[in-house]
């Protein structure tokens, strides 16, 4: 073996060790979602508001750094929602399931503005369909009566 291909060749294979090395370096895996994603979706299970926004109770201490390590762990949201629902129960999530009574929380809003957008709809097309209407009625001339009582108080505003 010449020298050159003794060379390259630990050149190559120093190469191929530096490319694997930093694959095995990484103590933790790289994290698929972070704190303030799934912060917003779930609540503080003794406060009852959003986690975000519950910063100073104990508890919600105590879930921020349960959600923190399982960052670390490189679980994604989906997959730490799951967790927080097993230790927490299903109140911890802020939004409400799609079925039985939680249902109602997703119907309710959508069939409002289903309803107003219908009687909007109605209340135009009724407004277009109306005709130009009755000519107004013209003004009856004024008696003499009235006539002095218009001009004596058009005279008090007169400056």
């Amino acid at each position: 073996m010449t020298p050159a291909r003794g060379l390259t060749a630990a050149c190559a294979a120093l190469a191929a060790l530096a490319l694997l090395a930093p694959a095995r370096a990484a103590p933790h895996p790289t994290p698929k979602t972070n704190l303030a994603d799934v912060s917003s979706e779930v609540m503080c299970v003794v406060c009852g508001v959003p986690l975000d926004q519950a910063t100073e109770s104990p508890q919600a201490q105590r879930e921020i750094a349960y959600i923190r390590t399982l960052i670390n762990r490189g679980l994604t949201k989906e997959q730490i929602e799951d967790h927080l629902v097993a230790q927490y129960g299903q109140n911890v999530l802020a939004e409400p399931e799609t079925t039985g009574f939680d249902l109602t929380a997703w119907l309710v809003p959508g069939l409002a503005i289903a309803i107003a957008a219908i009687a909007i709809a109605i209340g135009l097309w009724r407004w277009r369909r109306r005709g130009p209407g009755e000519p107004p009625t013209p003004a009856k001339p004024l008696g003499p009566s009235d006539s002095d009582r218009l001009d004596a108080d058009l005279a008090r505003y007169d400056l």
